[in-house]
């Protein structure tokens, strides 16, 4: 057995779009789930208005309670996670805890975690060694909290905060390459350097893989397609093998809810029918390109054509979001860039003496990689705006499933109070690319200079 086996190692990557916990060393996480969570504000001070996290606050009421006490309990957030989220409630909230890749409500997040660890993986975190991926950008004060949970709330044995740019870069066996992340609320191009972040090179855009789903949404709407949330209709047989859809009312379902549901399908609609065009899109060059059907929950077919093509390229170029009715588009902003202006200005951020290694070492990942034809449209583009003797390749695992989990993709390796990195690929297991000597030690006693170095 590995010494990764011996111990257990958790993996937990809290994303914009999803949560990945798993055992480090497993291909793929042992649970997905979304990192949106509902919830409904409480009243009155019981257990069940509590969240997962909380235990009672022990008050005694011969004491007497302060009434300020009473109002706080007014306003206990109890948070449904995972399946239980799933099913519709009145007056239940759709909250993400993340905005721009940052954390905003680390109660949420407190509450994801323990779910993920007793609800999911079904341990005791006191028992394992703990590696976060944490975003590329993240701040030191966003690294303390994080630091400060673990230790003090789940008092793990050891931490790790592991960029999401170098994760990715040695689950390919690669300790310098440019990491291009298509996450669901942005994406981020960064370089890695012998298994250190290069933040001056840091490229963010808002434009993800929610931002493409609204767009999609909202055309449809624009033709006048009704697109039903499953809980609002049910299915009633007239006839052997005639179903007659019957509306159902709900009145006390939050706005939020209705709309995560209604880009539930909207998500599901681009990623069946969406695919990034070979050439920048036009309108009049694809006016009449030939459609693809799509069945609804409720029973009804669309026809998709020019905006499976139209959709993606956004990640391209941005103005095109401002053709979209219904959306505030990005093109106006100078700062908004494609996916190739991106990556060339993240190469030009770094050292001369690595853009070449940089350039043929284009890492995709994320879950709106995933998307056809991507990678060699941006091999394309890139290959066009670069010196003429750059060799520009674009890197990208031919599962869909490797992508979308890249970042917690065979990252495994623990000795004693040491967290290491480093991957099962040939490269990365020879002694040219051996990771092990990028590991420090983390403990509860030097959490703070752990917060300091990684910064």
């Amino acid at each position: 057995l590995s010494p990764a086996d011996e111990v257990s190692a958790i993996v937990i990557d809290v994303g914009s779009y999803s949560c990945k916990a798993g055992y480090a060393g497993d291909d793929t996480p042992k649970c997905v789930f979304p990192s949106v969570v509902g919830s409904i504000e409480q009243t009155g001070d019981t257990d069940e208005a509590k969240p997962e996290k909380e235990a009672d606050s022990g008050s005694d009421p011969k004491n007497g309670s302060k009434p300020m006490d009473v109002d706080k309990a007014k306003t206990k957030r109890k948070f449904y996670l995972g399946q239980e989220f799933e099913f519709r409630r009145d007056h239940m909230e759709v909250i993400s805890p993340l905005k721009d890749g940052t954390v905003i409500d680390w109660e949420v997040v407190d509450n994801i975690w323990n779910h993920a660890f007793r609800r999911r993986l079904l341990i005791n975190p006191e028992e394992h060694p703990m590696l976060i991926a944490e975003p590329s950008t993240n701040s030191g004060q966003q690294r303390e909290k994080a630091a400060e949970l673990m230790f003090e709330k789940y008092k793990v044995p050891a931490l790790f905060l592991a960029k999401n740019a170098v994760l990715t870069s040695f689950a390919s066996g690669r300790a310098t390459s440019l990491v291009v992340d298509c996450g669901g609320g942005s994406t981020v191009v960064s370089a890695v350097h012998d298994g250190y972040v290069l933040q001056k090179s840091a490229a963010t855009s808002p434009i993800g893989g929610e931002f493409l789903t609204d767009c999609m949404m909202k055309s449809l709407e624009s033709k006048g397609v009704v697109i039903r949330p499953k809980y609002s209709f049910k299915k009633k047989e007239v006839s052997p093998g005639d179903y007659k859809v019957v509306d159902l009312d709900f009145p006390n379902t939050t706005d939020s809810y209705r709309l995560y549901c209604m880009r539930a399908i909207a998500s599901d609609i681009k990623e069946s029918v969406c695919r990034v065009p070979d050439t920048p899109f036009d309108e009049v060059a694809y006016a009449n390109v030939p459609t693809t059907s799509y069945e609804l929950p409720d029973g009804q077919t669309i026809e998709v054509g020019a905006d499976r093509f139209k959709i993606p390229d956004i990640l391209f170029n941005p103005y095109l979001s401002q053709t979209i009715p219904g959306i505030d588009g990005f093109g106006d902003s100078t700062s908004i860039r494609g996916l190739p202006r991106m990556v060339l200005d993240s190469v030009n951020r770094c050292d001369v003496d690595i853009r070449k290694e940089l350039l043929s070492n284009i890492l995709l990942s994320g879950g709106s990689s995933s998307i056809l034809q991507i990678k060699e449209r941006l091999e394309k583009e890139v290959l066009e705006e670069s010196p003429q003797n750059a060799r520009v390749k674009v890197l990208a695992s031919g599962s869909s499933m490797e992508r979308r989990f890249s970042k917690t993709y065979r990252v495994f390796g623990l000795e004693g109070a040491f967290l290491h990195l480093s991957g099962r690929s040939s490269k990365c297991g020879s002694p040219k690319q051996s990771t092990r000597s990028m590991a420090f030690p983390i403990s509860r006693g030097n959490a703070h200079e752990m917060v300091q170095h990684a910064a």
